[in-house]
């Protein structure tokens, strides 16, 4: 008999957990003295980006997903720069450890540190970002 282990997106609840989780990070992140500004002047409507970058986690989480793209595109047109994403990873690490049970919470977050790792180098003209499809 062979058991399929549940994914990283089961565990933490579907789309409804991605939502729990991306929230209050969010908010975090548009309340940030660095990271809100430039958040808050290119996200006018922000239901709807939750909405879309929950189905960018959903996908990396290994669940459904209807994301269509534009991932390297929106941040890229941000202007960020190296701290940026070290402020980020810091407040998404942050949001983790206090939504999810810890093993998830490790799990969600070396994710986003490789995704941040890779946009990084996209961002600063090194190229290469591998996503899950």
């Amino acid at each position: 008999m062979i058991v399929i282990a549940p994914t990283l997106y089961q565990r933490i609840g579907g789309h409804d957990g991605i939502q729990r989780l991306l929230r209050p990070f969010y908010m975090d992140v548009r309340q940030h003295a660095v990271l809100g500004p430039i958040f808050n002047a290119r996200i006018r409507d922000w239901p709807a980006h939750l909405e879309k970058i929950g189905e960018f986690w959903a996908r990396q989480t290994g669940g459904p997903s209807q994301y269509s793209g534009g991932f390297v595109g929106a941040h890229q047109s941000l202007g960020l720069q190296p701290e940026h994403f070290g402020l980020w990873l810091a407040l998404w690490d942050f949001s983790s450890r206090r939504q999810l049970p810890l093993t998830e919470a490790d799990e969600i977050s070396k994710l986003a540190h490789r995704i941040g790792e890779q946009l990084q180098r996209i961002v600063g003209g090194l190229g290469g970002l591998q996503l899950e499809k």
